[in-house]
């Protein structure tokens, strides 16, 4: 089964989980970084829908659950690139690469290690 791409909220979600490895829904909410702090009800929505995403599994604790990710921060990443590649650059990947340096701001380091990556490639 082809997974969705994430919503913003199901996003903020899964960065957490990611960062936290697992987590009940409270210790979600405990780790927003944004106000307004969605409500409990909204983030267990969120938690659920991404269950029935195949991006999140839980453990039973009695009544409650800990949740856990069951796709990888790099798994998605590249899920995630290969459909802006696909659908917003039609296929180019220079076209992409040149939008991404025209539009950051990259440290000597950082272009550095790109022009490594791309000595290695060839």
């Amino acid at each position: 089964m082809k997974q969705k791409l994430l919503t913003g909220l199901e996003l903020k979600v899964m960065n957490i989980l990611w960062s936290k490895e697992k987590a009940f829904v409270k210790e979600l909410i405990e780790e927003w970084d944004e106000t307004p702090v969605p409500a409990y009800n909204t983030i267990s929505t969120v938690v659920r829908i991404l269950q029935e995403k195949a991006y999140v599994g839980h453990e039973s604790f009695g009544r409650s659950h800990r949740y856990f990710p069951e796709v990888s921060r790099e798994a998605y990443q590249k899920r995630l690139m290969k459909n802006v590649l696909t659908n917003v650059f039609a296929g180019s990947v220079t076209s992409m690469v040149s939008t991404l340096v025209d539009n950051s701001e990259l440290s000597s380091n950082e272009l550095e290690e790109i022009k490594k990556m791309i000595d290695e490639a060839e």
